[in-house]
């Protein structure tokens, strides 16, 4: 397999411009869930400011990407999602993660923190109980049947996907890769990172209780913010108009 590392063309499939701004003033990039792709992001993006550029990670295994290995691990997934944004992000940037997203998203942040990158503006955590948490769930799905019954809890796959045999197994493919991902993911004790983290979640989230996400604090040496919105783990495609407004809000105007 060649690596993004070694082949700028490999390195493009790994990132999708939801936006594009005659002037940008900060580059967003979207880290998605565990089965997600890209293009969930694509309402969030046209609800936020015209100043703000999005990118989206596109993780392999999926749509496009369908012929390529998933990745069974977080630490393959920051590994190459980090090195293709060395070469992407040429001005100010922030992040933005939902669910497995948030913790992909929380380490790049952290790897690029020891290594002396540049950091984002700002970390945005969606969905996800901070990394020293304890699991929501001691026992995670193993089978596809409990696959399947986890996703139906969560909300924000299209029933279409649960029905239809040949899009339920194409889903089952990825989502397996990425459970084993986030369900195999140990958290290190690491130094705060010195950037500002948002975090949001929903006030019925059965992932990420309110207590859990508030956790985030402790991760950061440079200020702290918690939004709560009604709504379950995809409570975001609920209040999409309201999660543009404070990611805007925590954004711009820039120093």
């Amino acid at each position: 397999m060649t690596s993004v590392h070694e082949n700028p063309a490999v390195a493009d499939r790994w990132v999708r411009t939801l936006t594009t701004s005659s002037a940008p003033r900060i580059q967003l990039v979207c880290f998605p869930h565990a089965g997600g792709t890209a293009n969930y992001f694509l309402s969030l993006a046209r609800a936020l400011p015209a100043e703000v550029e999005v990118l989206a990670i596109q993780y392999p295994g999926r749509q496009d990407r369908r012929a390529e290995r998933a990745r069974t691990s977080i630490a393959e997934l920051v590994d190459e999602a980090d090195a293709v944004l060395q070469a992407r992000l040429a001005g100010p940037f922030a992040f933005f993660g939902h669910s497995m997203g948030a913790v992909i998203a929380h380490e790049v942040t952290q790897r690029r923190a020891r290594a002396g990158a540049r950091l984002p503006q700002r970390l945005f955590v969606s969905g996800r109980r901070a990394p020293d948490q304890p699991p929501c769930r001691p026992n995670p799905p193993r089978t596809d049947v409990g696959i399947l019954e986890d996703l139906r809890e969560a909300g924000g796959t299209h029933p279409l996907f649960l029905t239809d045999a040949e899009l339920r197994a194409e889903l089952l493919r990825v989502m397996r890769a990425d459970y084993q991902a986030i369900d195999s993911y140990a958290w290190h004790a690491q130094p705060p990172v010195n950037c500002p983290i948002t975090a949001l979640t929903g006030d019925a989230d059965p992932q990420a209780s309110v207590a859990a996400v508030r956790a985030w604090s402790a991760h950061t040496s440079a200020g702290f913010d918690l939004r709560v919105f009604s709504g379950g783990h995809f409570y975001l495609d609920e209040h999409r108009s309201e999660v543009a407004g404070a990611i805007g809000e925590g954004l711009l105007p820039l120093p």
